[in-house]
């Protein structure tokens, strides 16, 4: 009896030590997977589709930030309009409904009329000359202006060019728009429509199909990957590739929640964000090129505009810049500036 007592201690004096053993070593993994950081729980509204090339960039974010913080930094993600629609999310991100959300400048421009420079036509040409403007001032101006009314930008999502589809005839000159009805997502855009010579209806995204289909609108415009994704193939017949714009979302987080994390924290999300932008810029270009592929064996007419006569098409549009301007004020001449100069 005595010696099973005695054996029944060694073990549990065993067990005891091993678990003090463990304990420190998982002390030690936690230390170097970031347990240091403090819990938190943040909550991230957007409403692209799950399929989306953003939506992909998005998940990445928020898996490296919990795997990075050990899952001490809890991201609860409503993707595709499951808490928020594009309309209330600015102002519950403002007001601090929800920590982070990520929409459209478009829509940030009725609030920012600066984050308008995205829908002023014919701003930028190319995808690195997008990446090499957010990097300097240009960006610095829009983050300046988004920190003014409360939100601290995180990430500039990059969605694509926009075209223009219809279902009544080929757009190969701004002309060739007179008496069309195009749907319209915000101001400079519908400008943009009526300098061009048509009407500007204003639709949701998940209206567009019908609206097409049952043709209370002539065309639409949007990006590539969208076109593919609501088959604008089935109720359009036209495309006009002219790279009229450069739609834009961005990531933005309450600018008083952002200024009580911690420093590291900070750190980890601002690190995290920087390196889904690029990936982001990076997806875009391919995304577009293989959506447009996709639209094209899928039996749509395609004209994209000679690069020798966009000219014609800018000149067309000079009304909108004139607008923008007027809307964003020092702000919005200096991004212009910049553009031009760059």
């Amino acid at each position: 009896m005595k010696k099973l007592r005695h054996l029944s201690f060694v073990l549990l004096l065993s067990g005891m030590l091993a678990a003090c053993s463990n304990d420190d070593g998982a002390t030690e993994n936690a230390e170097a997977s970031g347990e240091e950081y403090e819990p938190a729980t943040i909550r991230l509204a957007y409403n692209l589709p799950p399929d989306h090339h953003i939506s992909h960039g998005i998940e990445q974010f928020v898996q490296k930030i919990e795997e990075e913080s050990n899952g001490q930094i809890e991201m609860q993600v409503f993707a595709n309009g499951q808490l928020l629609s594009d309309k209330d999310m600015n102002q519950s991100l403002l007001t601090g409904g929800i920590e982070m959300g990520m929409n459209s400048s478009t829509i940030w421009s009725s609030t920012v009329p600066a984050m308008g420079i995205f829908d002023v036509p014919y701003v930028f040409e190319d995808y690195e000359e997008v990446g090499e403007s957010l990097n300097g001032e240009f960006g610095d101006i829009l983050r300046s202006e988004m920190e003014d009314v409360g939100v601290k930008v995180l990430m500039f999502g990059d969605y694509g060019f926009g075209q223009f589809a219809n279902n009544q005839r080929p757009l190969e000159s701004p002309e060739d728009f007179a008496g069309m009805k195009i749907r319209s997502v915000g101001t400079l855009p519908s400008e943009l429509i009526q300098a061009y010579g048509a009407s500007p209806v204003f639709m949701g995204g998940g209206e567009v199909y019908m609206g097409l289909q049952r043709e209370t609108v002539d065309g639409a415009t949007s990006g590539t990957t969208a076109m593919v994704q609501r088959s604008y193939d089935e109720v359009t017949d036209y495309l006009t590739v002219n790279n009229y714009a450069y739609f834009e979302f961005i990531l933005g987080v309450n600018q008083e929640y952002w200024d009580d994390l911690p420093e590291n924290t900070q750190t980890l999300i601002e690190e995290t964000a920087n390196e889904t932008e690029e990936w982001i810029r990076h997806q875009t270009k391919l995304e577009d090129e293989e959506t447009l592929q996709v639209l094209k064996d899928r039996g749509m007419e395609v004209y994209e505009v000679p690069a020798d006569e966009l000219d014609v098409w800018k000149e067309a549009a000079m009304p909108v810049w004139r607008t923008f301007e007027d809307e964003a004020g020092e702000a919005g001449e200096k991004l212009l500036d910049i553009a031009e100069e760059e």
